[in-house]
């Protein structure tokens, strides 16, 4: 079975009739990605992937680390054949995987301000391994699609479906432009993917056209504080990224999710991002946090803008 036929395999059975077709239109362009001219690591992760055995355990998803229950020792070389590990945490029988973001600061953030999830069908845009999509699946979720167009996310993704083969959970190498019309999910995650597009309106109608009406729409995303609004617009890279566009404070992007058309918007939490959220471990060990602020002044990165920090915000169609 193919890593698209494998993906695919769970839509057979969805209970919404537009996510399964959706899928199924969606197979070419997913098997083009798996293409080990277009990534010479693919191979590698392959060799890896086939490594990896199931336990007879039942998971727990609902901790700060998710956990695929076993007590046995798992060899750590195959999974750093992954490398970098940025959203986590994740534990293989004995073995921790201490990745770049504690994901679960985020997610204890967040989570009392979601609708219950139990039995809802959720979509995560840019959820890079699907740490977060665990996270749902844990607090009840019945079905869980998260997209991310990077490669190595979706393998690491699947290497942690071979530990807890939940056929509710799945992580598809797709970017937010693929959604369409009409498949009415009840709550759309959004986290930090906002700030990298140059549309912030097309990415947000995009959100909201992947809802039921009713739905529950969850935003989170860098911002500035007020001072520098209501937009700002970094010279150069921010915090040593070349992809963002522009930064709005708290107020405007309340405002935006109002000109989107979206109802009941909330503004949940602003936290300015921390070395313990953020940092360089034995599983990432590329630049993070502390490389990106100024070492003199850490409430300025080292281009001198104002030091991430991240808001989040719930909304309803």
């Amino acid at each position: 079975m193919t890593e698209t036929e494998l993906l695919m395999a769970s839509f057979n059975d969805f209970p919404n009739p537009g996510i399964r077709e959706w899928v199924h239109s969606r197979r070419s362009e997913m098997e083009a990605v798996f293409d080990a001219k277009k990534n010479g690591h693919l191979p590698m992760w392959r060799e890896a992937l086939a490594a990896i055995v199931t336990p007879e355990t039942t998971p727990r998803m609902d901790q700060t680390v998710v956990w695929d229950g076993a007590a046995d020792v798992q060899d750590e070389k195959i999974w750093r054949h992954f490398h970098p590990w940025r959203k986590g945490p994740f534990r293989f029988g004995d073995m921790e995987i201490d990745t770049e973001w504690r994901s679960d600061f985020k997610w204890d953030r967040l989570k009392e301000a979601l609708d219950p999830l139990a039995g809802r069908s959720c979509l995560d845009v840019g959820c890079g391994n699907g740490y977060h999509c665990w996270r749902m699946r844990g607090a009840g979720a019945a079905q869980v699609v998260g997209l991310d167009p990077f490669l190595l996310y979706v393998m690491q993704f699947m290497a942690v479906w071979k530990r807890i083969p939940d056929q509710a959970v799945r992580v598809l190498p797709l970017g937010a432009e693929a959604i369409e019309p009409g498949l009415n999910f009840d709550t759309v995650f959004s986290m930090g993917v906002l700030s990298h597009c140059r549309e912030h309106q097309a990415h947000l109608n995009l959100l909201k056209q992947a809802l039921r009406p009713g739905g529950q729409v969850v935003l989170e995303t860098l911002t500035v504080p007020d001072e520098y609004g209501p937009l700002f617009y970094p010279e150069g890279r921010y915090a040593q990224m070349r992809n963002i566009y522009a930064l709005p404070t708290v107020s405007t992007l309340s405002k935006w999710l109002d000109e989107a058309g979206l109802k009941k918007v909330t503004h949940v939490d602003t936290s300015v991002t921390t070395f313990e959220e953020q940092r360089a471990t034995e599983w990432m060990t590329f630049y993070s946090l502390s490389n990106y602020l100024d070492p003199e002044d850490f409430s300025k990165t080292v281009e001198g803008h104002p030091a991430p920090q991240r808001s989040i915000f719930t909304a309803c169609r």
